[in-house]
């Protein structure tokens, strides 16, 4: 039977006021062996005892067993071909001669399954000594394209200024362009960056045994910073980063926002970070930025050269007139066919460069195999090979297909096909469109040339005047 709190709280009064055990138990339709044994407060009925039976039969070897089968399973990681507790004991019966029941070995698997609480110990940095950094993802609308964006979170340890700067990708490029940018939004750098172990960061192993990719080996050498990376599955080692991942989503991007530009989205971060340096955390005796004020004094000064960022290839211009990076072909004017150009991918722009020349720029394309064209790049040669202009890659990526019929109807011949290409490059197919198709403003009346109604008369005259001097003769 099972005794509840009221019925423990009948059988203690009830013998602490003179009733025998046997009235009791009358009393309260309940066996006299369960009143004996609550009756005096020996046993209380919201602690179970482990049966002494039970206490023997679970051995130390046995419970041995039960944990190894556990972290075989574990170890193997196939979720659908575990240990049930039937099985362990079965396997305890046969393999070491269990003579407990099944119910047993289920309640020390249950316990042994329960999840331990998880304790944290509370951390306190001194000011310069450590920034955690941590990527998170968002949606936004751009241009008016819903898209997923990735955001790079940093947050200095001790005055918990925070940064945050939107990138399209989570590649090597925006890694080591987010670092730059935070050091010198911070105006220094912290003597530790902690991050996890994610492979734009990491070569191979984890936690203090991690060694970094040489990109970021170089960089933290140039700005004189230790990396250091959290254990897997750890990450409260990076909590205050963590935190500011929901935050900037909660925060700044709700309602979804509307941009034309990443740089418009990051000019909206940094601002919401700027402003809150006027909050006060719980706890602290100041403000966000009167704790950053000081913390700055404390980072390390910014190196006199700025670390650069992108990733560089030399390459050799094709006869398309196209430089290949990262499996894309990006396009250079044509006189540059089969030099050597130097390629450089940030992580929004491609610039190529000619003997440090700067020849071309273009956004960055994050497809595979995709050529990349500028119109301004081909026209030169289109001038004098006419028949390809309608079929020229370059003029079908950059010009819609209505306004490209628009032209094949209202163009006369092949120079003024081409001047209205220049115009395109110039101010953009819109306006040249509008331009030839806007009917002309009506002329001032001072501009009117008055044109006089012709005398019929004098016409009339002059023939019948000749008819007369016909007769006459």
């Amino acid at each position: 039977m099972v005794i509840t709190v009221k019925d423990y709280d009948q059988i203690r009064k009830m013998y602490l006021s003179g009733i025998s055990q046997r009235e009791i138990a009358k009393q309260l339709h309940i066996s006299r062996n369960t009143v004996a044994k609550y009756c005096r407060g020996n046993a209380v009925p919201w602690e179970r005892k482990i049966p002494e039976r039970e206490s023997l039969v679970l051995t130390e070897k046995v419970v041995t067993f039960i944990k190894a089968c556990l972290e075989e399973d574990e170890r193997e990681g196939v979720a659908k071909q575990t240990h049930t507790a039937r099985q362990m004991f079965n396997r305890l019966v046969a393999e070491e001669g269990f003579t407990g029941g099944e119910s047993t070995v289920r309640r020390k698997v249950r316990e042994l399954k329960e999840p331990k609480p998880k304790v944290f110990i509370p951390l306190e940095f001194s000011p310069g000594e450590a920034m955690q950094v941590d990527w998170g993802e968002a949606t936004i609308y751009m241009r008016g394209k819903r898209m997923t964006i990735n955001l790079f979170c940093s947050r200095l340890c001790a005055s918990c200024a925070p940064i945050v700067f939107a990138f399209r990708r989570q590649n090597q490029e925006s890694f080591h362009e987010a670092h730059v940018r935070t050091f010198r939004f911070f105006g220094g750098v912290s003597e530790k960056v902690i991050f996890d172990n994610a492979k734009i960061a990491v070569k191979e192993g984890f936690g203090a045994h991690a060694k970094k990719q040489d990109g970021y080996a170089a960089l933290s050498a140039h700005y004189g910073f230790d990396a250091l990376f959290c254990n897997p599955a750890e990450g409260h080692e990076k909590g205050l980063v963590e935190g500011l991942v929901g935050w900037a989503r909660r925060n700044i991007l709700v309602p979804i926002p509307r941009v034309d530009s990443l740089e418009e989205l990051n000019l909206l971060l940094q601002q919401r970070c700027l402003a809150y340096r006027s909050h006060q955390i719980t706890g602290k005796r100041a403000s966000v930025g009167q704790m950053f004020e000081k913390e700055q004094e404390a980072l390390r000064p910014l190196p006199g050269y700025e670390f650069e960022i992108a990733k560089c290839r030399s390459v050799r211009v094709n006869a398309f007139a196209t430089a290949r990076f990262d499996t894309n072909d990006y396009s250079v004017p044509m006189s540059y066919c089969g030099k050597y150009v130097s390629v450089k991918g940030f992580s929004e722009h491609i610039d190529i460069f000619h003997q440090g020349q700067l020849i071309a720029s273009h956004e960055r394309c994050f497809g595979r195999h995709t050529p990349v064209y500028k119109l301004e790049h081909y026209l030169p040669i289109l001038e004098y090979r006419g028949r390809a202009i309608f079929n020229a890659a370059p003029v079908r990526q950059n010009l819609p297909e209505t306004f490209l019929e628009w032209l094949k109807e209202h163009t006369s011949d092949h120079k003024e096909l081409v001047q209205l290409l220049w115009d395109c490059v110039d101010v953009g197919w819109e306006k040249v469109w509008k331009n030839n198709t806007t009917p002309p403003a009506p002329q001032a009346i001072d501009d009117v040339v008055t044109v006089l109604p012709v005398n019929l008369e004098k016409y009339d005259l002059l023939t019948y005047g000749k008819a007369g001097a016909h007769h006459v003769g």
